[in-house]
């Protein structure tokens, strides 16, 4: 008998569909699983300017494989926050700490570790660290918050009626949260309802969070990706910055660099002074330390490069307006066949929703249904990545969706 009193995990519902997807044999079987762009021809896509600098890289005589500094590449570091966080005056005024992480994921680890340690002050003492996440939301959140031992409660943000933001869900939850409370907020192309505030409505949101002292954690895994504008995507991290807000930003490069299997993401807590800033970093170097010690240095390098050299970066912008397009143009083209098809319902959220994934209404028995007859693979919630469409298989798809509509 073994010493672990242990019981199998469930698995990952995600990667459970993509495994059903691979072991199916049907000719005309659809992923809209997966969380990661594919080309027209449902290819993984490098992008060209990553090419380019991979040719760089190889033939730089001074590269070598040592040791990153514990907090990441400076090079990196320091333009990421540029990128996400703009001319602001937190960069101008050094009250930014910033740490090379392990992608999106692992930004959100330590952010959400070193809040567990130094929970935001406003909070009092006999109180539990509690995180608001959005409802529904990417699922990886729960579970980094719990494992750092942060209570976890949910906001309303989907209305399923009407397939759009529940904005006042979301208010008179926040009106409701003790103070100091951390709120996780998606700064564009929430993942997974593809749902953003407009402005105005970030403007309330933001509202509500200086007033209740609640502590703003932005997770940004799609900037540039979402809309193929880098600053329209930054906006609400940026405006709540110009509030005079400390926060917290989580940055991932995997989805607008293509860097999926690199892990190239940041870290950057905003402080309210220089000093405070100083000690931030050294905290968060002393939790980094014990747990990956230094950062990969690849993908790091390929960003830091790009970020840094104004060509290079002009040729990414575009490369992220053709993913980006791409996309949009299979929202397009996806709503232009239910229309015609005159599927039941209304479809107009496709094109108003933003970056990869699309919350298509579908229920769980549709979804099965999909999946069983069609051979159409996508979560049980109805979440689609459009990544997955193309103009290969949209017609296809589109036409399984009314068949599955019409029949459950």
């Amino acid at each position: 008998m073994s010493v672990f009193n242990v019981s199998v995990a469930p698995p990952d519902a995600l990667f459970g569909v993509l495994a059903a997807y691979k072991a199916d044999p049907a000719p005309n079987k659809v992923d809209v699983s997966v969380g990661a762009y594919r080309d027209d021809t449902g290819k993984p896509w490098v992008l060209p300017v990553v090419r380019k600098v991979d040719g760089i890289l190889k033939d730089d005589p001074a590269l070598d494989h040592e040791y990153l500094p514990i907090t990441g590449l400076p090079d990196f570091t320091a333009s990421s926050a540029k990128l996400v966080l703009g001319e602001s005056s937190a960069i101008a005024e050094d009250r930014v700490s910033s740490v090379q992480t392990i992608s999106g994921t692992g930004a959100n680890h330590l952010g959400a570790l070193f809040l567990a340690r130094h929970p935001p002050t406003s909070k009092a003492d006999s109180d539990e660290t509690t995180v608001y996440i959005s409802a529904p939301t990417w699922p990886n959140h729960r579970q980094i918050f719990a494992n750092v031992g942060i209570t976890v409660k949910e906001y309303p943000y989907f209305e399923p009626k009407t397939l759009t933001l529940d904005l006042a869900g979301l208010l008179k939850s926040f009106e409701f949260a003790t103070p100091g409370s951390i709120v996780l907020l998606h700064a564009c192309a929430h993942n997974p309802t593809g749902i953003d505030p407009t402005p105005e409505q970030w403007k309330q949101i933001a509202e509500v969070v200086i007033r209740k002292r609640l502590f703003p954690f932005f997770d940004c895994a799609y900037q540039g990706f979402a809309s193929g504008d880098l600053d329209r995507d930054a906006w609400a991290v940026r405006y709540f910055l110009s509030l005079g807000l400390e926060l917290l930003v989580c940055q991932s490069f995997a989805k607008n660099f293509g860097l999926y299997g690199e892990r190239a993401g940041a870290l950057h807590v905003v402080s309210a002074d220089p000093k405070t800033s100083v000690a931030v970093k050294s905290q968060l170097a002393l939790l980094q330390r014990s747990e990956i010690s230094n950062p990969p240095a690849y993908g790091a390098r390929i960003v830091a490069k790009v970020l840094n050299d104004p060509a290079l970066f002009d040729l990414w912008v575009k490369d992220l307006k053709t993913m980006a397009g791409r996309i949009q143009l299979m929202r397009k083209e996806l709503y232009d066949r239910l229309v015609a098809l005159k599927t039941p319902g209304t479809w107009n959220h496709i094109i108003d929703q933003i970056g990869m994934f699309s919350f298509t209404g579908l229920t769980p028995a549709q979804v099965a249904l999909i999946t069983k007859e069609y051979h159409v693979y996508l979560t049980a919630n109805g979440r689609i990545s459009m990544a997955g469409l193309n103009s290969h298989n949209v017609d296809y798809f589109a036409k399984a969706v009314d068949a599955v509509v019409r029949a459950v």
